[in-house]
């Protein structure tokens, strides 16, 4: 299956996680605090990370700015509070998900498999078989999953690139925060509709000239999100 990396404080939690993971085929290295997390990282190249927030030390939140410094390698949060501020703040550095505590081995599975859902190629080669399409400043290669910027790849992360690969797919087309949280993080509880605008907001800083004014991925008041249209 896959190779994850738990980065949890509480050994009881390890242990439970790493159990739960092993019953469903995944290769876990379980570790205590940020510093062994990041020196884990580099050793065994995980397909996906576990982070918990409340480490001793570097904090969660130190950890998964250092892991974006070099990778866009999955990260999925772990809290023990839905609502904390963290929470936010880590969307809004990098995480792709985020799972509260205390939770079963089938929800850690099925958020795990949602995000690596968002890099894996498409049956079959991809969307289209067309190969890269030029929109603005922008080349989408939707069967290599790159995105290009002034022919430069940019680093995104797979949220990032699955909101992008949609919303331009159906240019000009306003979604709501809902229709998104279902089809990019198959969600459909409507407070975790954070996850949209913090990966909104990350997407932009890459992609936008000037993200306070978006031209490829625009808000519509009050209900969403679209694709362009881009100006003349």
């Amino acid at each position: 299956m896959s190779r994850v990396l738990l980065i949890e404080d509480d050994p009881a939690v390890r242990r439970g996680v790493v159990l739960g993971l092993a019953r469903n085929g995944h290769e876990t290295e379980a570790v205590g605090t940020g510093e062994d997390g990041l020196d884990a990282l580099v050793a065994i190249k995980p397909d996906l990370v576990l982070l918990d927030l409340m480490l001793p030390g570097m904090s969660g939140l130190e950890v998964c700015r250092r892991i974006r410094e070099t990778s866009q390698v999955p990260i999925v949060i772990l809290s023990a509070r839905g609502d904390d501020i963290d929470v936010v703040i880590g969307l809004e550095t990098g995480a792709d998900d985020y799972v509260v505590k205390p939770a079963g081995a089938a929800v850690i599975e099925a958020r795990m498999r949602a995000v690596l859902r968002r890099v894996a190629p498409s049956p079959g080669g991809g969307d289209t078989g067309a190969g890269p399409t030029s929109v603005g400043d922008l080349e989408i290669d939707r069967d290599a999953l790159i995105v290009r910027k002034y022919g430069e790849e940019l680093p995104l992360a797979p949220s990032e690139l699955k909101l992008l690969l949609f919303l331009s797919a159906a240019p000009e087309r306003t979604f709501s925060r809902q229709q998104l949280l279902e089809d990019i993080w198959e969600h459909s509880y409507y407070a975790d509709a954070r996850l949209v605008d913090a990966c909104v907001m990350r997407l932009r800083a890459k992609i936008e000239a000037d993200p306070r004014r978006p031209v490829y991925v625009q808000t519509v008041r009050g209900f969403g999100y679209r694709f362009g249209p881009l100006p003349a």
